[in-house]
C-alpha cells in the first residue's frame, strides 16, 4: 500500500525513508481527524489517544477536560454524584449499542484533590437485557443507592423497568440487584431530591412507546416520593405531561420545587412547579429550546441555578414528536430561581455546517454532544459530564463566571426581566 508516494516495503529503502514514510502517514491521519471534527474545543487533538481520565486544559480559556477510559464501543447517560468525602462518581451505561443484550452499568472515580479519574469498572450487566440510564444519590447514613433500568434486549423501552443496588462503602462493592419499580415502561434519569433523611422526591416517566417519536406522545412523567428511605413509594403523576419526560428538579429557596422536562416534540424546556412535591402545576413551555434530548437542572451553593442543555430545537410546533441536533451543548445561569437565565455559554460546539459534510472515510461525520450531568464539587467547581459523540464520556469544569464571560452560538441567546 502507498501513501504519500511512500512505500516502507520498497528494497534497499533506508530506516530514515521509512521513517520519514510514518511520518507522513501519521500527518495525514491527523488532518483527517481534524477536517472531521471541526471546530470543537478538542478539535486539534485526536480524543481517542486522551481516553486516560486525565484533566488537561482546554482550548477554551478558563476550562479543563477529561475523556473517560471505555470500556466498550458505545458510552452514554452519564450521571455524576458527589460523596460525602469529596470524591466524585460518574456512572454511565456502556456496550456495543443502546438497546443491545450485555450493555452493562460503569463507574468511574475521580478522588479528591486529584486529576485523573480512575479506570472505569463495571458494576452491574446481564446477558439478554440492556441497561440504561443509571442514577445515583447517598443518604445521610453514607449508603448509595444506585438505580438503573432493565429491558429486555433488542425491545427498546416499552417494558423496562427499574432495577436498584446499594453500597455502604463509598461505591467499592455493590450489592446485587432488585426490582424496585416494575410497571412496564418504568424509567429514570434525574437523582432525587432528599428533603430529609428518609424523605426522598424522585422523578421518574413511563415509556409506552418503543420509540422516542412514533407514538412518543404517550409517554408521560411521575415523581415517586418516600418518606421511609425507599421502603415503600407513593407515585404523584405530572398531569398534562404527554410527551414531557426526564424531569429534572431543583428545590428553591422559599422550599417550593422547579421541574424541567424534556419534550418529545423537540420545541422548548417545559416548565411545572410544586409547593410540596407531589401536587404540580401542568408544565407549560419556557423560552429554552430542546431537541427531545436530556437536560440537567442543578442548584449552587450561593442558590443560583445552572442548566445544562443542547441549545438548539426543530422548532416551535408542540403538535408532532420530532427530534434535532444535539448540539451545541450549553450552559444557562439564573440568579433568580429559573425565572430568567441571562447567561447562555457553550460547552461544546461541534463542527460547521460545511465542515459536517467532509467525508471522512466514505461517511459523513455523527457529532453528538448530549446527555448532560452537572454539580459543584468540593472546591464549589462546576463539573458538567457528557456523551461525547457516544465514543466516551467527556467530563468538563469551570468555575461559575467562566459562564458569564462567553457566549453561545445555539438559539436560545439568554433573557432578562430587567
Amino acid at each position: 500500500m502507498k501513501k504519500a508516494g511512500c512505500d516502507a516495503r520498497t528494497t534497499g529503502m533506508t530506516k530514515a525513508k521509512a521513517k520519514c514514510c510514518v511520518c507522513l502517514l501519521c500527518a495525514l491521519y491527523s488532518s483527517l481527524f481534524v477536517a472531521a471534527q471541526g471546530a470543537s474545543p478538542t478539535s486539534a487533538t485526536n480524543a481517542n489517544a486522551l481516553f486516560d481520565g486525565t484533566f488537561h486544559a482546554s482550548s477554551t480559556n478558563g476550562m479543563e477536560e477529561a475523556y473517560l477510559e471505555t470500556l466498550a464501543r458505545s458510552s452514554h447517560a452519564a450521571n455524576l454524584l458527589k460523596l460525602k468525602n469529596g470524591d466524585l462518581l460518574c456512572f454511565w451505561f456502556s456496550g456495543t449499542h443502546e438497546g443491545d443484550s450485555n450493555v452493562a452499568i460503569v463507574i468511574s472515580r475521580l478522588t479528591k484533590d486529584l486529576k485523573q479519574w480512575s479506570k472505569t469498572v463495571e458494576i452491574d450487566h446481564q446477558e439478554g437485557r440492556s441497561f440504561q440510564n443509571p442514577v445515583a444519590f447517598q443518604t445521610p447514613s453514607g449508603r448509595i443507592w444506585l438505580l438503573h433500568t432493565s429491558q429486555p434486549a433488542g425491545e427498546w423501552q416499552t417494558n423496562a423497568e427499574v432495577l436498584y443496588l446499594t453500597s455502604d462503602d463509598d461505591g467499592q462493592t455493590w450489592t446485587i440487584p432488585h426490582p424496585l419499580f416494575t410497571q412496564p415502561g418504568s424509567f429514570t434519569r434525574h437523582p432525587p431530591i432528599l428533603i430529609s433523611k428518609k424523605h426522598w422526591l424522585l422523578p421518574i416517566y413511563y415509556t409506552p412507546s418503543r420509540s422516542i417519536t412514533d407514538g412518543a406522545e404517550s409517554n408521560y412523567s411521575a415523581v415517586k416520593l418516600t418518606k421511609d428511605g425507599g421502603k415503600s413509594w407513593q407515585e404523584c403523576k405530572i398531569p398534562q405531561s404527554n410527551g414531557l419526560v426526564q424531569e429534572t428538579i431543583a428545590r428553591l429557596a422559599n422550599g417550593h420545587f422547579l421541574g424541567l422536562f424534556r419534550s418529545r416534540y423537540a420545541d422548548f424546556i417545559y416548565k411545572s412547579t410544586s409547593d410540596d412535591g407531589c401536587d404540580w402545576t401542568a408544565p407549560t413551555p419556557t423560552h429554552l429550546p430542546n431537541n427531545n434530548s436530556s437536560i440537567q437542572l442543578a442548584k449552587l451553593r450561593d442558590g443560583s441555578l445552572v442548566l445544562a442543555f443542547n441549545n438548539s430545537s426543530a422548532g416551535i410546533t408542540h403538535g408532532k414528536t420530532a427530534t434535532s441536533a444535539r448540539k451545541p451543548l450549553s450552559i444557562a445561569l439564573s440568579e433568580d430561581g429559573g425565572e430568567t437565565w441571562p447567561w447562555i455559554r457553550d460547552i461544546e460546539t461541534g463542527s460547521s455546517i460545511a465542515q459536517q459534510n467532509v467525508a471522512h472515510e466514505g461517511h459523513k461525520t455523527h457529532e453528538e454532544f448530549s446527555y448532560p450531568s452537572l454539580l459543584q464539587d468540593a472546591q464549589g467547581t462546576i463539573n458538567v459530564a457528557y456523551s461525547y459523540n457516544r465514543e466516551t464520556i467527556k467530563v468538563v469544569r469551570f468555575e461559575k463566571e467562566w459562564i458569564k464571560q462567553g457566549q453561545t452560538e445555539g438559539q436560545f441567546k439568554g433573557n432578562s426581566l430587567k
